[in-house]
């Protein structure tokens, strides 16, 4: 068992957290006559290592999702989700969700598209909770940074609030407030062509391609962030402000995490720093999640498909959830850290 652990624990700190590269990139700059304790230096260090870190994890994962994902086009995943009912189908909506977009903003066209279909709403909504909220990428990258019970706690908890917001939507009946296009436009059921794994690798190549592309900015001003609070802002104001000090850190946390817009990759940096500067676990995650699922511009996209009323529901549903999830971090966070 010892083996195994310390195994495991040289991939969490060598493969996934890469620890070696914060020390190759540190010692480079020792041999350039550079001062690392200096904050500015500290800073050019953490900008660097977190630059190059995320964006080789986030290259792979992307390849290997978009690989994964080649199997289920939206043809596919529409016929996959009919064949369930009952909370069996927001179940496997959450789950269809972990292999699907990386942000809120790419989710609502696979949304709206499952909706046209005729796919129950709770069941969409489940697919639009969790596909930004949690997946295969957000499970790995967390792992890095706080451990394999967090990255597994995080997920479980992300697909729970899925489940039970799709759920409590269904039981509320609100498809009249879906607006009538959306229901009136109907599906086209096109095949997708069988695609050979020349055709899945070519496309997983492209799909890495382009989401990097699209990522890169959030992931450079979310490591910028991370790089100021790593060295600049002061510990205890950290732990004051967001640390165990003070009972509204989490729902401080969920508030500021909304108007922005970023995705796991961009805000995994931001956790990072806060972590080490005492910011408590549920709090940082809490973030994370409102980040990722509430953006205001994915908001302002969704109000195109449905109406104020059920748009303020889906909102008060993932924010009640995140806030709880949030607090129970924070009272485990001693038995799971």
């Amino acid at each position: 068992m010892q083996v195994i652990r310390g195994v495991w624990d040289f991939i969490q700190m060598q493969i996934l957290g890469m620890k070696w590269l914060n020390d190759l990139i540190g010692s480079g700059l020792t041999a350039l006559g550079l001062d690392t304790s200096n904050r500015w230096i500290g800073s050019i260090q953490f900008f660097v290592y977190d630059v190059i870190k995320i964006t080789l994890l986030l290259c792979f994962l992307i390849y290997i999702i978009s690989y994964i994902q080649s199997y289920f086009p939206p043809e596919r995943s529409k016929k996959i989700l009919g064949r369930f009912h009952g909370i069996g189908a927001n179940v496997a909506a959450a789950l269809l969700g972990t292999v699907t977009p990386f942000c809120s903003c790419s989710s609502i066209p696979l949304f709206i598209g499952f909706t046209s279909a005729g796919l129950p709403l709770g069941v969409t909504f489940s697919f639009l909770i969790s596909s930004p909220m949690v997946d295969l990428g957000s499970l790995v990258l967390l792992m890095s940074i706080f451990g394999e019970k967090v990255a597994v706690i995080y997920v479980v908890v992300g697909l729970i609030i899925a489940v039970i917001g799709g759920t409590l939507i269904e039981k509320l009946h609100m498809e009249k407030h879906v607006e009538s296009f959306i229901l009136t436009a109907g599906s086209i059921d096109i095949e997708s062509p069988d695609l050979t794994r020349k055709d899945r690798l070519v496309y997983a190549k492209e799909q890495m391609l382009s989401t990097f592309k699209k990522v890169l900015p959030y992931i450079l001003i979310g490591v910028g962030i991370g790089a100021i609070i790593h060295n600049w802002i002061p510990e205890g104001w950290v732990s004051t402000v967001l640390g165990s000090n003070n009972p509204f850190g989490v729902i401080l946390a969920t508030l500021i995490g909304v108007p922005m817009y970023a995705d796991i990759f961009g805000t995994i940096p931001i956790a990072e720093a806060l972590f080490a500067k005492g910011a408590q676990l549920g709090v940082i995650l809490s973030f994370m999640m409102a980040v990722t699922t509430l953006s205001l511009p994915s908001i302002i996209m969704l109000r195109k498909a449905v109406k104020p009323k059920l748009l303020a529901l889906f909102v008060a549903i993932c924010t009640i959830g995140i806030i709880i999830v949030g607090y129970l971090f924070n009272a485990f966070q001693a038995l799971i850290v």
